[in-house]
């Protein structure tokens, strides 16, 4: 069994034990920053960690009403232009929290007297040691150069820190049965791995997904890309009817992440275009009327609110990638070109 398919597997424990651990962590220190007059968030990230922090964006606006902004870490490294940070609260979100660039804005920050917190899997790493606050992701070593259980203990984090700051005890409760939710997804994976042999050939392929899920669809499009070499771009449901829908015809690859929830209705009604259109569908969703559409169905078996789905919904783009990487006789742990830690600035 490969590394990936391990960490895939390992992901309820994890989430159970960052849930555990660093719930009384978090709440000590949304406690401390309400002293702090944040007035927004401000989510530095690369790769996996950024799709994260788009998942970041839409959890702070709608569950804080704080803006989001996403760095544009070379201002810092190599334009040396860094904006004011006054009032944020700055987050580096790294894997390995050795990412240069990433650290960068973090130190940046704190120079100009922002609050500072990192979510990372290594407490000794130099984006650790640089913010004043730490969440880790308690997943244990990844060995496998694709990113799996550190991006859902990301996400993870980010949810525990969103539903902290709110005051919310309803939502931090409800983060509890994240754990079992995922278990029951990856029950999908005799399903996903008989499927892949049909995309065997498959050399490109959209993946859209909307709200909390935009970040979804960039992820699962990421793995994709890293584990199959495939051309897997993502895109909004909006954003793909502003021309790159023209790409559909008969037969074309589309990947879905339909959960039910407030853009369902739209994320449905693009889904019955891509069907008459001919497309080659793949859709996960807890709703039968959308995977009722697709030719390879990934029916959720169990269903969380909206702004937790990402963590369940990615599970089957993680199995997707796996499998048909193996199908299409690649290496999943040793993807061609690639290193587990990107040093960028």
């Amino acid at each position: 069994m490969s590394y990936l398919e391990q960490e895939i597997r390992q992901q309820p424990a994890v989430l159970a034990e960052l849930f555990d651990i660093e719930r009384p962590r978090v709440e000590a220190i949304v406690r401390d920053i309400r002293r702090r007059e944040i007035e927004y968030l401000f989510i530095a990230a690369r790769g996996s960690s950024d799709n994260a922090a788009r998942y970041g964006k839409y959890l702070f606006s709608a569950l804080n009403r704080l803006p989001v902004a996403l760095a544009a870490p070379s201002l810092f490294t190599l334009y040396r232009t860094p904006p004011c940070l006054e009032g944020a609260l700055a987050i580096g979100i790294s894997q390995s929290g050795r990412s240069t660039d990433i650290v960068e804005v973090l130190r940046e920050a704190r120079r100009q007297g922002a609050c500072t917190l990192a979510i990372t899997n290594d407490a000794d790493s130099p984006l650790a040691q640089t913010a004043e606050y730490l969440i880790l992701c308690h997943a244990g070593e990844e060995r496998s150069v694709a990113a799996t259980k550190t991006y859902t203990a990301q996400l993870a984090a980010l949810a525990l820190l969103a539903s902290a700051m709110a005051g919310d005890d309803r939502r931090l409760e409800a983060l509890g049965a994240l754990p079992q939710a995922v278990e029951a997804a990856l029950a999908l994976e005799d399903q996903i791995r008989r499927a892949t042999e049909r995309y065997r050939d498959m050399d490109r392929c959209v993946v859209i997904g909307r709200g909390y899920n935009y970040a979804t669809a960039f992820e699962i499009a990421l793995k994709l890309k890293e584990l199959t070499y495939v051309v897997a771009e993502p895109y909004s449901p909006a954003d793909f009817r502003h021309g790159p829908v023209a790409m559909i015809a008969k037969g074309f690859p589309a990947l879905v992440v339909a959960p039910q929830g407030q853009v369902y209705a739209d994320v449905y009604d693009l889904v019955a275009e891509l069907h008459e259109r001919g497309a080659d569908l793949v859709v996960i969703s807890d709703r039968e009327e959308a995977v009722a559409l697709s030719q390879t169905p990934c029916l959720l078996p169990v269903a969380v609110e909206e702004w937790l789905s990402p963590l369940i919904s990615v599970i089957p783009g993680q199995l997707l990638a796996l499998h048909l990487a193996l199908t299409k006789g690649f290496d999943p742990d040793h993807p061609r070109g690639l290193s587990k830690v990107t040093l960028t600035r």
